[in-house]
């Protein structure tokens, strides 16, 4: 256990480790206590004007009950954090990451302050959230629920009720690359839930180290690492999040700034790095980049090893003209020693999302 954004988080359970946490998501299915996540309920009839004046979601666009991943932008195109938009008939349910919710809340009190709007906010602060991912997420749940969740697609959501826990908000999402599901229910069945998932043969709990290897191998983004309040969207290699009427109409902060990048490029983009030979420490947060003659082209924002590779991997800031270079050699810088890493493109693992 760890301290974690104010909350004593399990990074790995009795037992088990992140190696066989991770390849129990990647072949059957875990449970994650997420409730450490921020969740936040929007009201109002302006809630959709409200929502896209700070993040760069095309809200109007989106159906019912569908999702959305996209981000809050502060005036220099720079993100304040990363999130979910669910649009259902009557509110929005949002969930964002707990280390920023304290920046995301007073962004959005600011913003109802300086532009009054139809619209009431509300943190869900006695909610509770378990992410239950993996391929045999779907049947896990399936014998809980009275909806058929087939009929559930992928960034999809719904209100239902849950056999023992009452109302819930199921959305099929997740942060593995796996198929699954985040269950958003009152915070005092949140204990009931991990306990009633787990008793199916096919899940085991898994902890916050098994989650940052899943999410890397699946090329996504950990704010405060890959990304942050003085990195855009599109240096992120984060470009379709920013879609068509909002490049075009505009609305949110940063967005000049951000068209100009769309427009002329950025010097520096974040790519995959994945090593060429077995062995050898990861290149952590921090270590540097570096082009066959030696010279510095970047810098690493998160590496592990993963599981499912069997290789290090990594996510890295480099500079956009090296990506031109046909031969395209590169290496990290590990405590002292260089370490042959490919550029690569991801995710390094195939996703398998439910669509």
């Amino acid at each position: 256990m760890e301290t974690f954004a104010g909350y004593l988080m399990p990074i790995v359970y009795k037992g088990q480790s992140i190696k066989t946490e991770h390849l129990q998501t990647r072949h059957s299915a875990s449970a994650f206590d997420v409730s450490h996540m921020m969740q936040t309920m929007i009201r109002g009839k302006d809630r959709v004007k409200f929502l896209e004046s700070i993040t760069v979601a095309d809200i109007k666009g989106l159906g019912s009950n569908k999702c959305s991943l996209s981000v809050f932008t502060n005036d220099f195109g720079g993100i304040i954090d990363d999130c979910i938009i669910g649009k259902c008939d009557d509110y929005i349910h949002i969930v964002s990451n707990a280390a920023n919710a304290d920046k995301v809340w007073k962004r959005m009190n600011e913003q109802l302050k300086e532009h009054p709007m139809d619209v009431d906010i509300e943190k869900l602060d006695n909610r509770g959230l378990i992410a239950l991912q993996g391929p045999k997420a779907s049947d896990a749940l399936q014998r809980h629920v009275a909806i058929n969740l087939k009929d559930l697609k992928f960034m999809n959501t719904t209100k239902t009720n849950l056999e023992n826990i009452g109302e819930s908000q199921i959305t099929r999402c997740g942060y593995t690359g796996e198929d699954g599901f985040e269950i958003s229910i009152e915070g005092e069945r949140a204990k009931l839930l991990m306990e009633i998932l787990c008793e199916n043969e096919h899940v085991k709990p898994a902890g916050l180290g098994a989650r940052d290897t899943l999410r890397l191998e699946a090329g996504l983004c950990l704010h405060g690492h890959d990304i942050d309040d003085k990195t855009t969207p599109i240096e992120a290699s984060l470009n379709w999040v920013v879609q068509k009427r909002r490049r075009l109409e505009g609305g949110f902060p940063g967005h000049s700034r951000i068209m100009e990048q769309l427009e002329k490029g950025t010097p520096t983009k974040r790519v995959g790095l994945i090593a060429r030979n077995e062995g050898g420490p990861p290149a952590r947060e921090g270590c540097e980049v570096l082009d066959s003659e030696g010279s510095k082209l970047g810098l690493v924002t998160s590496g592990n090893y993963a599981p499912t590779l069997n290789r290090n991997i990594a996510m890295a800031y480099i500079k956009t003209e090296h990506l031109a270079n046909k031969e395209k050699d590169s290496s990290c810088l590990v405590r002292g020693k260089k370490y042959e890493y490919q550029i690569t493109k991801m995710p390094f693992v195939k996703t398998n999302y439910y669509i």
